[in-house]
Protein backbone atom coordinates (compact mmCIF):
# COMPACT_ATOMS: atom_id res chain seq x y z
CA UNK A 1 0.00 0.00 0.00
CA UNK A 2 1.33 3.52 -0.93
CA UNK A 3 0.26 6.85 0.70
CA UNK A 4 0.51 10.30 -2.02
CA UNK A 5 0.65 14.00 -0.92
CA UNK A 6 -1.99 16.00 -1.98
CA UNK A 7 0.14 18.85 -2.35
CA UNK A 8 -2.94 21.90 -2.28
CA UNK A 9 -4.46 20.57 1.22
CA UNK A 10 -1.35 18.88 2.89
CA UNK A 11 -3.41 15.52 3.11
CA UNK A 12 -2.85 11.97 3.22
CA UNK A 13 -4.66 9.98 1.02
CA UNK A 14 -4.00 6.37 1.38
CA UNK A 15 -4.23 3.87 -2.07
CA UNK A 16 -6.50 1.12 -1.17
CA UNK A 17 -4.87 -2.26 -1.09
CA UNK A 18 -5.99 -4.90 -3.73
CA UNK A 19 -9.25 -6.01 -2.20
CA UNK A 20 -10.24 -1.90 -1.93
CA UNK A 21 -10.17 -1.97 1.64
CA UNK A 22 -8.70 1.22 3.36
CA UNK A 23 -5.95 -0.09 6.40
CA UNK A 24 -7.29 0.81 9.73
CA UNK A 25 -4.68 2.38 10.48
CA UNK A 26 -5.02 5.22 7.43
CA UNK A 27 -8.63 5.97 8.06
CA UNK A 28 -10.05 9.34 7.87
CA UNK A 29 -11.38 11.70 10.38
CA UNK A 30 -14.81 11.58 8.65
CA UNK A 31 -14.67 8.15 9.07
CA UNK A 32 -13.15 7.63 12.95
CA UNK A 33 -15.71 10.39 13.96
CA UNK A 34 -19.00 8.49 12.38
CA UNK A 35 -17.70 5.35 13.43
CA UNK A 36 -17.86 7.36 17.52
CA UNK A 37 -20.78 8.79 16.42
CA UNK A 38 -22.39 5.34 15.79
CA UNK A 39 -20.58 3.34 18.60
CA UNK A 40 -21.89 6.16 21.05
CA UNK A 41 -25.82 5.98 19.64
CA UNK A 42 -25.30 2.22 19.97
CA UNK A 43 -24.31 2.98 23.70
CA UNK A 44 -26.98 5.45 24.31
CA UNK A 45 -29.46 3.02 23.30
CA UNK A 46 -28.39 -0.37 25.80
CA UNK A 47 -27.88 2.40 28.72
CA UNK A 48 -31.40 3.72 28.16
CA UNK A 49 -32.59 -0.20 27.70
CA UNK A 50 -30.63 -0.83 31.18
CA UNK A 51 -32.66 1.98 32.68
CA UNK A 52 -35.81 0.83 31.72
CA UNK A 53 -35.06 -2.82 32.59
CA UNK A 54 -33.94 -1.44 36.21
CA UNK A 55 -36.96 0.52 36.62
CA UNK A 56 -39.43 -2.31 35.91
CA UNK A 57 -38.05 -4.33 38.18
CA UNK A 58 -38.41 -1.66 41.02
CA UNK A 59 -41.98 -1.04 40.19
CA UNK A 60 -42.24 -4.62 40.47
CA UNK A 61 -41.02 -4.77 43.85
CA UNK A 62 -42.91 -1.44 44.70
CA UNK A 63 -46.15 -3.24 43.27
CA UNK A 64 -45.98 -6.14 45.52
CA UNK A 65 -45.26 -3.25 48.85
CA UNK A 66 -48.68 -2.12 47.54
CA UNK A 67 -50.02 -4.98 47.75
CA UNK A 68 -49.24 -5.25 51.84
CA UNK A 69 -50.95 -1.42 52.05
CA UNK A 70 -54.34 -2.90 50.41
CA UNK A 71 -53.93 -5.53 53.07
CA UNK A 72 -53.84 -3.17 55.37
CA UNK A 73 -56.55 -1.08 54.11
CA UNK A 74 -58.85 -4.88 53.69
CA UNK A 75 -57.89 -5.46 57.58
CA UNK A 76 -59.55 -1.71 58.24
CA UNK A 77 -62.83 -2.73 56.70
CA UNK A 78 -62.66 -6.05 58.67
CA UNK A 79 -63.05 -3.85 61.58
CA UNK A 80 -66.28 -2.26 60.85
CA UNK A 81 -67.73 -5.00 59.31
CA UNK A 82 -67.98 -9.39 59.72
CA UNK A 83 -65.45 -10.35 62.82
CA UNK A 84 -65.98 -7.41 65.12
CA UNK A 85 -69.81 -7.38 65.37
CA UNK A 86 -69.57 -11.94 65.92
CA UNK A 87 -66.94 -10.74 69.12
CA UNK A 88 -68.91 -7.96 70.60
CA UNK A 89 -71.80 -10.03 70.76
CA UNK A 90 -69.54 -12.93 72.45
CA UNK A 91 -67.66 -10.47 74.93
CA UNK A 92 -71.16 -8.44 75.05
CA UNK A 93 -72.01 -11.95 77.41
CA UNK A 94 -69.74 -11.88 80.05
CA UNK A 95 -69.14 -7.16 79.97
CA UNK A 96 -70.96 -4.20 78.89
CA UNK A 97 -71.45 -4.37 75.13
CA UNK A 98 -70.06 -1.11 74.46
CA UNK A 99 -66.59 -2.38 76.04
CA UNK A 100 -67.02 -5.40 74.12
CA UNK A 101 -66.74 -3.33 70.83
CA UNK A 102 -64.02 -1.58 72.14
CA UNK A 103 -61.51 -4.66 72.68
CA UNK A 104 -62.58 -5.57 69.68
CA UNK A 105 -61.80 -2.85 67.50
CA UNK A 106 -58.38 -2.97 68.82
CA UNK A 107 -57.41 -6.02 67.98
CA UNK A 108 -57.97 -4.91 64.33
CA UNK A 109 -56.05 -2.13 65.12
CA UNK A 110 -53.06 -3.78 65.74
CA UNK A 111 -53.27 -6.04 62.96
CA UNK A 112 -53.88 -3.63 60.64
CA UNK A 113 -50.88 -1.44 62.20
CA UNK A 114 -48.76 -4.44 61.44
CA UNK A 115 -49.59 -5.07 57.88
CA UNK A 116 -49.15 -1.00 57.51
CA UNK A 117 -45.12 -1.83 59.00
CA UNK A 118 -44.75 -4.31 56.61
CA UNK A 119 -45.97 -2.83 53.65
CA UNK A 120 -43.20 0.09 54.69
CA UNK A 121 -40.71 -1.67 55.47
CA UNK A 122 -41.13 -3.50 51.56
CA UNK A 123 -41.48 0.10 50.13
CA UNK A 124 -38.24 1.41 51.86
CA UNK A 125 -36.15 -1.10 49.85
CA UNK A 126 -37.72 -0.32 46.65
CA UNK A 127 -34.91 2.68 44.87
CA UNK A 128 -36.76 4.29 41.87
CA UNK A 129 -33.33 4.85 40.90
CA UNK A 130 -31.37 3.16 38.39
CA UNK A 131 -28.15 2.80 40.42
CA UNK A 132 -26.55 0.39 37.69
CA UNK A 133 -27.42 2.05 34.87
CA UNK A 134 -25.74 5.62 36.52
CA UNK A 135 -22.50 3.93 37.19
CA UNK A 136 -21.98 2.29 34.12
CA UNK A 137 -22.82 6.05 32.47
CA UNK A 138 -20.09 7.18 35.13
CA UNK A 139 -17.82 4.39 33.43
CA UNK A 140 -18.54 5.79 30.15
CA UNK A 141 -18.16 9.52 30.87
CA UNK A 142 -14.16 8.55 32.41
CA UNK A 143 -13.96 6.16 29.30
CA UNK A 144 -15.16 9.71 27.04
CA UNK A 145 -12.47 11.88 29.08
CA UNK A 146 -9.03 9.58 28.89
CA UNK A 147 -10.37 6.42 26.51
CA UNK A 148 -6.46 5.26 26.29
CA UNK A 149 -6.03 4.92 30.38
CA UNK A 150 -9.16 2.41 30.38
Amino acid sequence: MTSLRNGRTGSTVAAKAGNGSVAKSERSVGELLGEMTTDLQKLFRQEVELAKTETKNEMRKAGKAAGFYGGAGFAGYMVLLLLSLTAVFALANVMNAAWAALIVTAVWAVIGAVLYALGRSRMRRVSPRPDRTIETLRDDARWARHPMTH
